[in-house]
């Protein structure tokens, strides 16, 4: 029989008691909607099938029209009504906790707990003698598993915990939520279960391996190390946190937190110690700042030896025309009749360090007079700016812009009865598009492929989505070791990036080390959804997440005897002016309440589940 699932709650999701016959959505794979479920679990090619239809839980990874990015202080989503706002602002609520995606919904993370439920219970009696094959799905099971849990604890902190698949018949389906401890434990025991048990296999692409499980428990156990999650401290930052009465649900409530940073560092370590995974991280001197940009963006673009650095991804093809093949068009300029969806925010811009390692400042001349250059060679494999050069135009605006170069301000041209002042071809008055353009005056370029060949709406990219690499395993490492005082160890591998990137040294100690370290891994990370853990992990949500979204106002005005028809960068030509102004509070408004540590449970679920606590500030 044949039955078709939507998202649904988690007590009627226990409750469904799916039997193995059943065709689910969600094993949205051939040949299972002509074979009787019973006979799944006969062949090892079909429980394979199923084991691949939990992937899809995965979604897109990170490559949604709407990022996490603009729910942090690195982008802001430009087009109205799509629950945006709802979080930057501080009005989540249990009615209503704004944009989430798939793979954050609570309901659907419990979906492919299920499936993963299912699986393990099955293979453990197949009915199909091939040992290799379960002890493999087995651990493919268990990480994705592991994962999902992940999901849903560093978004909603402790959650019902459920390792088996509910029948009919259950004298309850109604579980209260286990302690963030107990989650924590339990994700780590998986992580831990599929490294065994994919320990030395050759897996296809996309599928997990060993390296990724041990990747995701350092990073679920540098969380757990973190401020949030270690209750007196989130206790002593938060007011909401120390009214709440069940801390045990959030964080640590006992425990040596010197324990878990020693534990949260073993767990880094086995991550690089892996034989097989990093990018031009043995280097004793900064490459030139050339060379930086291009290794910086090969990672980006899992190229030219830069996917060594990727442990687990989510890859798209362009025969198979998938949104995550379409960060260029969602992100992309107006002028070349994108979408301008995440753009950059200059709070984020204004963190890429000088090449020399100081602090970039607009109160320093030298430095406000031409902002963009000498800066740390990531921003230039990372952000598009005024007048950075880009890929051709599309043929109805190539006249317009020969050089190829980006405009994001206003300037002054020569034109029949003297000077007129024209908008950039992708602002918002823009001759091409005068709708979608960025309101930041900034635009991304990570993860949008250089091809020119992939310019219209059209054509699809082939850039995969990195859960997991290997440097954020080094930042774990390091940010663990400055943690428990271990600052030169800390300093060695923090300084492999940067010279990696061309950029010089680390020589802070201390706090101040502590500080570089998460501006390092803000920019080097930056647009893999590391910030908004990071900066709520580390309880600094207030001074960073809070502050208003900005914008950069440039204008170009043409130096005396130049005359100019048609606009290109010039310093020749054209005095600049640059004017960092905060975004129109009609377009957003952004205010931090520690609430939104945690998302809200949603109502609807609290109403079907009694046991379950609702987090604190909702």
């Amino acid at each position: 029989m044949t039955r078709h699932f939507k998202t649904v709650s988690l007590t009627l999701l226990l409750s469904s008691a799916l039997v193995m016959s059943c065709n689910d959505e969600f094993v949205n794979t051939q040949p299972l909607d002509q074979v009787a479920g019973t006979a799944v679990w006969t062949d090892a090619s079909l429980a394979e099938a199923f084991v691949t239809g939990i992937y899809a839980g995965l979604g897109q990874g990170g490559f949604n029209e709407q990022q996490l990015a603009s729910l942090t202080d690195e982008t802001i989503f430009t087009h109205p009504g799509r629950g945006i706002t709802t979080i930057t602002e501080s009005r989540s609520n249990p009615a209503d906790a704004g944009w989430v995606n798939e793979t954050i919904n609570w309901n659907n993370m419990y979906l492919r707990i299920r499936a993963c439920n299912l699986a393990l219970d099955n293979l453990a009696k197949p009915g199909f003698n091939n040992p290799a094959a379960v002890t493999r799905l087995t651990g493919e099971i268990k990480f994705l598993r592991a994962y999902y849990y992940q999901q849903l604890v560093r978004y909603y902190g402790g959650v019902p915990i459920i390792d088996k698949s509910y029948n009919l018949g259950e004298a309850d389906y109604t579980l209260p939520r286990n302690t963030m401890e107990q989650c924590i434990a339990f994700i780590v025991k998986d992580c831990d279960d599929a490294a065994a048990a994919l320990k030395g296999l050759t897996m296809a692409k996309g599928r997990a391996t060993d390296a990724a499980a041990l990747a995701l428990k350092s990073r679920v156990l540098i969380y757990a190390a973190s401020d949030l999650y270690d209750a007196p401290t989130a206790k002593a930052k938060s007011a909401a946190h120390a009214a709440f009465a069940n801390p045990e649900l959030l964080g640590y409530v006992s425990g040596s937190r010197t324990d878990r940073w020693q534990k949260a560092k073993e767990a880094a370590k086995a991550v690089l110690d892996l034989t097989n995974y990093g990018s031009q991280l043995n280097l004793a001197a900064p490459v030139t700042p050339t060379v930086g940009t291009e290794n910086y963006m090969n990672i980006a673009l899992a190229r030219n030896g830069g996917e060594k650095d990727l442990i687990f991804t989510r890859s798209f093809i362009n025969s198979k025309q998938e949104a995550g093949g379409q960060q260029g068009l969602f992100n992309g300029p107006n002028g070349y009749h994108n979408w301008a969806g995440n753009t950059p925010i200059s709070l984020l811009v204004d963190d890429y360090e000088m090449m020399d390692g100081s602090k970039f400042s607009w109160s320093e001349p030298a430095k406000a007079t031409t902002p963009y250059a000498n800066r740390d060679p990531r921003l230039y494999g990372s952000i598009l700016y005024d007048g950075a050069p880009w890929k051709p135009r599309t043929a109805d605006v190539a006249a317009k812009d020969p050089v190829n170069q980006i405009q994001t301000g206003q300037y002054e041209v020569t034109g029949a009865n003297g000077k007129v002042s024209v908008a950039g071809l992708d602002t918002r008055k823009s001759t091409v598009e005068d709708w979608n353009g960025s309101y930041t005056g900034y635009y991304m370029r990570k993860f949008v492929d250089p091809n020119p060949a992939i310019v219209d709406q059209n054509t699809y990219q082939q850039i995969p989505w990195p859960f997991f690499r290997y440097t954020e395993a080094v930042f774990n490492y390091a940010e663990a070791c400055i943690e428990l005082g271990q600052d030169a160890e800390a300093k060695a591998w923090l300084n492999k990036i940067r010279f990696r990137a061309g950029m010089p040294a680390i020589t802070e100690t201390g706090a101040a080390l502590r500080e570089r370290y998460r501006n390092e891994r803000r920019v080097e990370m930056v647009f893999e959804e590391q910030r908004y853990h990071d900066a709520r992990r580390w309880m600094i949500a207030p001074t960073t997440l809070g502050r208003k979204a900005n914008t950069i106002s440039i204008t170009g005005t043409l130096k005396p005897g130049k005359s100019v028809s048609l606009y290109r960068y010039d310093p020749t030509s054209y005095d600049y002016t640059y004017r960092v102004v905060e975004i129109d509070p009609g377009k957003e408004n952004r205010a931090w309440l520690d609430k939104m540590y945690y998302l809200p449970i949603s109502r609807d679920e609290i109403n079907r589940n009694a046991k379950l606590i609702q987090n604190p500030g909702y």
